[in-house]
């Protein structure tokens, strides 16, 4: 089992950057590849990013691929994303997510067992 507790969302401005980090408790971090979801109000909670275990193989929703950048450090058991170039359509909680693999690395936002509780990023035009 594993523990996420997200951090670094604010409000910003359009063309803004900010980092989000998401700590992980447990000593199992690498066996986990992680994700990072987004959920606007009013809509459904969407796919933005996923790393493999080992952070060889990254995955981009189309809407952030160039901006956003995912990366983690598993000797902190933390998992970051760096948004650069903040739209207002970027406003979102963002979640991370975890799931148990060192074979998969899932956009399935389904898939994933293990979430933290959010970060509010919010992007003035």
């Amino acid at each position: 089992q594993v523990q996420l507790v997200e951090s670094g969302g604010g409000l910003v401005q359009a063309g803004d950057s900010l980092r989000l980090s998401c700590a992980a408790s447990g000593r199992t971090f690498s066996s986990y590849a992680m994700g990072w979801f987004r959920q606007a109000p009013g809509k459904e909670r969407e796919f933005v990013a996923t790393i493999s275990w080992n952070g060889d193989n990254t995955y981009y929703a189309d809407s952030v691929k160039g901006r956003f950048t995912i990366s983690r450090d598993n000797a902190k058991n933390t998992v970051y994303l760096q948004m650069n170039s903040l739209k207002f359509e970027d406003t979102a909680v963002y979640y991370c997510a975890a799931y148990w693999s060192r074979l998969r690395t899932p956009i399935n936002q389904y898939e994933y067992r293990y979430w933290g509780q959010g970060t509010q990023v919010s992007v003035s035009s």
